[in-house]
């Protein structure tokens, strides 16, 4: 049953990433030219998505597992670090490159997009080099951490 959950609801993903437009670098990157062309339209699918991962967090927080039984793990930190902002910059300076943000590539590639394909590779050596850093860094700081898991959850079991 959870297969089955988990299929449909990245297909559901996948086709309201593609009816949304989404998957088009040309329509991404006109709505991130601000100074030419500027489409608006994906302001309306960001602004939808927001409205409903704003209320499904909400939700969420109340309930103490998923609607199959699996424990919620939500993040813990608030607090905006320089991480999350060259986190973010790096992000989207790739989507403004590119046209393409990781869910949308995804799906690009089933449809056979080289540049997509292209997308795809350069994120997965992208967060491979990340890994290797940032497991070098964590062991040089803690040797008593390596490999173990660094990440911070706040699991809820209401």
């Amino acid at each position: 049953m959870q297969l089955i959950s988990i299929f449909l609801l990245g297909l559901v993903f996948g086709l309201g990433l593609i009816l949304s437009g989404m998957t088009d670098p040309g329509k991404v990157i006109g709505f991130l030219d601000l100074g030419g062309s500027w489409d608006p339209s994906l302001g309306l699918v960001m602004g939808g998505a927001v409205i409903v991962s704003f209320i499904a967090f909400r939700m969420a927080r109340t309930r103490g597992a998923s609607l199959l039984g699996k424990p919620l793990k939500l993040p813990a930190s608030t607090t905006i670090d320089p991480r999350l902002v060259f986190g973010s910059l790096a992000f989207g300076a790739g989507w403004g490159l590119a046209g393409f943000c990781p869910g949308p590539a995804i799906v690009s590639l089933g449809s056979g997009q080289a540049k997509a394909a292209i997308f795809v590779i350069a994120m997965l050596a992208g967060m491979l080099v990340y890994e290797v850093i940032n497991r070098r860094l964590n062991t040089s700081r803690d040797p008593d951490r390596v490999g173990k898991n660094t990440s911070v959850v706040r699991q809820t079991n209401d």
